[in-house]
């Protein structure tokens, strides 16, 4: 019956899952060659707790930082955006000491930021000096 034919097939598709796992990786990681200094993850985004009483011990990736810890990390709205961080201006601070934990993740990350200048010859104020440009990201 059907049920017999369909048992045929699990070794077939097995190994075409093997082939398009493998292809995967490979894709993913030219991908992350292809943006070299960027992130491959993405945007940045706060951490922020899950809703219901089940699932408020757990916290999860959010949409995006509030306006408040983005003028706490001393980050404009506009360059928050330019220098890869969400933005969620519909968002609220419930607690400081969520608050702090996402200030301190966008002070760290902007730790880390390596911003090109435009112009080699005339960088601005914010923008990564040559040497930095050449370290290997950490």
């Amino acid at each position: 019956g059907i049920n017999a034919e369909y048992g045929k097939q699990w070794y077939q598709r097995r190994v075409r899952e093997a082939v398009v796992s493998t292809q995967s990786t490979a894709l993913r990681l030219e991908k992350a060659k292809a943006i070299a200094p960027r992130p491959v993850a993405g945007l940045l985004r706060p951490v922020v707790h899950c809703q219901t009483i089940r699932y408020n011990a757990r916290v999860r990736a959010g949409r995006g930082f509030t306006l408040d810890e983005l003028k706490a990390a001393g980050i404009n709205k506009k360059q928050a955006l330019s220098i890869g961080i969400a933005v969620d201006h519909r968002r609220k601070n419930r607690s400081q000491e969520s608050l702090q934990a996402n200030v301190l993740r966008l002070k760290e990350y902007k730790s880390r930021l390596i911003i090109f200048p435009r112009k080699a010859s005339k960088p601005k104020k914010g923008d990564s000096t040559q040497p930095r440009w050449m370290l290997p990201p950490n």
